[in-house]
């Protein structure tokens, strides 16, 4: 009697010992996020001189992949290079190359425009995000929805993930208590949505970021008085601010 009750006894620690294992396997902390990224042409190019030509090449949304990379506490999301790509369409988004360190609070970002290579070496960016109630699947992931009020007349939701811990996210996001897994603008102008989470392959997150000369980094301050002084006037350059300082 004395054995079937220690018996038991073990049993009971071994299950509770089981199903804790199993809890915490299911938290996610290191990893790879394969996001699709569409973009809606005729609504990023409208009132732009673009508009005045063949409309034929705005009519389909443009398809971007993006890829990533995280671990607790870095991450870095890259452009994908498609195998067969949309050389009629490349130049109408960018695809900025983004690395953030939550630990040192470090925000590395390329960004890749008409050909051109700009650098950005700042803090990371810090958002006011307001949680709503509306929950959804990504990727087989049960997310929970937030909207972060860009300025008066941009407004961006974003989805994330609980059960993958590290804050972090497409493009510069991340302040939300999970990995973002999707993120689009209100009007659905360009929305990002995770595809696949796959374990991690890089070893070194950061060695992957691609790297300028000192002369060619600027902090957003400054950058943003680049990306004015070259765009005043051209009716593009509410979009290129946009693509630098709102994603």
């Amino acid at each position: 009697m004395k054995v079937e009750i220690i018996g038991s006894k073990f049993i009971a620690v071994i299950a509770f010992l089981f199903l804790t294992t199993l809890t915490f396997s299911q938290v996610i902390t290191s990893g790879e996020i394969v996001f699709e990224k569409r973009t809606n042409l005729e609504k990023r190019y409208e009132g732009s001189e673009m508009m005045g030509r063949s409309k034929d090449w705005m009519k389909e949304p443009k398809k971007d992949e993006f890829v990533l990379y995280f671990t607790d506490s870095t991450s870095l999301f890259k452009p994908i290079v498609p195998e067969v790509g949309d050389e009629d369409r490349e130049w109408a988004t960018m695809k900025n190359t983004t690395y953030q360190n939550l630990n040192s609070n470090r925000l590395e970002r390329e960004f890749s425009y008409y050909g051109s290579k700009i650098y950005m070496l700042d803090s990371l960016k810090k958002r006011e995000w307001i949680i709503t109630e509306n929950v959804r699947t990504i990727a087989g992931f049960k997310t929970k929805q937030a909207l972060w009020i860009a300025n008066d007349s941009t407004r961006i939701y974003a989805w994330y993930a609980e059960q993958i811990r590290p804050s972090v996210g497409p493009e510069s996001f991340n302040g939300l208590p999970g990995a973002i897994l999707g993120l689009a603008l209100e009007d659905g102008g360009v929305v990002y949505f995770a595809k696949d989470v796959k374990p991690l392959s890089k070893k070194n997150i950061e060695k992957e970021m691609p790297k300028g000369k000192t002369k060619d980094y600027h902090s957003s301050v400054e950058l943003r008085k680049i990306v004015l002084e070259l765009f005043s006037g051209a009716r593009s350059g509410g979009r290129v601010l946009d693509d630098v300082f709102v994603w």
